[in-house]
């Protein structure tokens, strides 16, 4: 949800809270409910996706872990998690607690945000956004965190590092939209803020037992295939539905979504095919992926060729990174969080000030190829900003909350695994 997408929609239409002059569309606030569902439905498709590449004695651990994302921060946004980002600004950093507990969020449309729906509509499509970042951090640690650890460091992380950056880049007087950043959809705020943590994450908790050569290898490729595709569905949601409405720039970012992605995995297949001498199934979705989160600031912004030129950047530097720079530095990443959504969203939000044009959205801004190379150096401004604090504050958040809980597992429960040891459960049972 950028800034242009709010501009679209009557965004600085009048005070936080306000609605006067604002008309409810009925189609636009169908495609919102639609789109939020979308979004709610890459939770569990994250689930699938990273638990299918992990070993089968931690397949269930990882879908506990999305679904308590789901619950846990979904309680968090309505307490005071969308106050913080979207509500009233305070000094550019971050929004007042005027709307604690939803106090003033129902029916009436929000003219600073969304003029033409619901504005508890539109607070509950950005929750699933916030339900599904920290999510994606759990890809780095896979395997080897406590659930208890994780649950604290997951709501510490949503309060003191997606808030504000939420509030930076989208909510109405935040310095990062001041600066006039593009992120449609959340480069920024969802990717860069979740693979920065997650790089964090893998330094501090350190390898798993036996990385890299006594890992085995993803226990069930379908499951994965299969989260891919659930977010490749869900991520028409998450791109189309920031348009807010149901109009020409949701198409826009919609046709810019799938083709980036298609691109990516295309271009990671035949790296993988010239590097390995076979296409890889587990190569061709994790490029998907890493195409879909780097068009993901850009959607709403660029041509259909623009999207294409931003998938095959996609396909390379996240293919780079996980198959050449995570070995040479030794990192374990375990389901390449930091690769590919910090590495594909980096580029995808430079790239945006490379692509962007008014042509396809006139809120928006012309970027380098429409003659406007400073939109570069504003991009590149909000990832560092981002990039920084993200890593910064998760680092903080690891270290504190290893002192009073401990983060990782012993040895012994790693080795017999976290279903077990963490939920007395196990992914799948043997029958006599």
């Amino acid at each position: 949800m950028g800034v242009a997408a709010l501009l679209t929609l009557g965004a600085w239409a009048g005070p936080a809270g306000a609605g006067e002059g604002s008309t409810l569309d009925s189609g636009a606030t169908a495609w919102m409910l639609t789109s939020t569902a979308l979004v709610m439905l890459m939770t569990p498709g994250l689930a699938f996706f990273y638990g299918g590449l992990v070993r089968r004695k931690n397949m269930l651990s990882v879908l506990m872990q999305c679904f308590m994302m789901l619950c846990l921060i979904s309680v968090q946004w309505a307490l005071f998690g969308y106050s913080l980002s979207f509500g009233p600004d305070k000094g550019s950093v971050i929004g007042g607690l005027d709307w604690l507990g939803l106090r003033g969020v129902g029916a009436a449309p929000n003219g600073q945000y969304a003029a033409a729906i619901p504005h508890e509509a539109f607070m509950m499509f950005q929750m699933m956004f916030a339900v599904i970042t920290p999510a994606l951090i759990l890809g780095a640690f896979a395997e080897r965190m406590r659930f208890s650890a994780f649950c604290v460091f997951s709501l510490l992380w949503a309060t003191l590092v997606y808030d504000p950056v939420a509030h930076w880049v989208w909510g109405a007087g935040g310095f990062v939209r001041g600066w006039g950043a593009l992120d449609f959809a959340g480069g920024t705020v969802v990717h860069i803020n979740a693979g920065m943590t997650a790089l964090a994450a893998a330094l501090v908790l350190g390898r798993r037992r036996g990385y890299p050569d006594g890992i085995s290898p993803p226990h069930n490729l379908p499951f994965a295939v299969l989260g891919a595709a659930l977010l490749w569905f869900g991520w028409f949601g998450f791109n189309a539905g920031s348009a807010l409405g149901a109009d020409g720039v949701a198409a826009s970012a919609l046709t810019a979504t799938h083709l980036a992605g298609a691109t990516a995995g295309l271009a990671w297949a035949v790296l993988d095919w010239w590097k390995y001498k076979k296409p890889t199934t587990l190569g061709m979705i994790t490029g998907a992926v890493a195409g879909l989160a780097a068009v993901t600031p850009a959607s709403g912004f660029v041509t259909p060729m623009g999207a294409v030129g931003i998938g095959v950047g996609a396909g390379l530097l996240p293919w780079l990174a996980v198959t050449h720079l995570k070995t040479r530095l030794g990192y374990d990443d375990s389901l390449d969080a930091f690769g590919v959504h910090a590495v594909g969203a980096i580029w995808g939000t430079i790239a945006t000030g490379i692509w962007a044009t008014k042509t396809v959205n006139p809120a928006g801004a012309d970027g380098l190829l429409w003659g406007n190379p400073v939109q570069v150096w504003i991009q590149a401004k909000a990832v560092l900003v981002t990039a920084a604090w993200s890593f910064a504050v998760g680092l903080v958040l690891l270290k504190t909350v290893d002192v009073f809980m401990k983060l990782r597992v012993s040895e012994h429960e790693e080795r017999v695994g976290l279903d077990l040891t963490q939920h007395r459960e196990a992914a799948y049972t043997v029958i006599d």
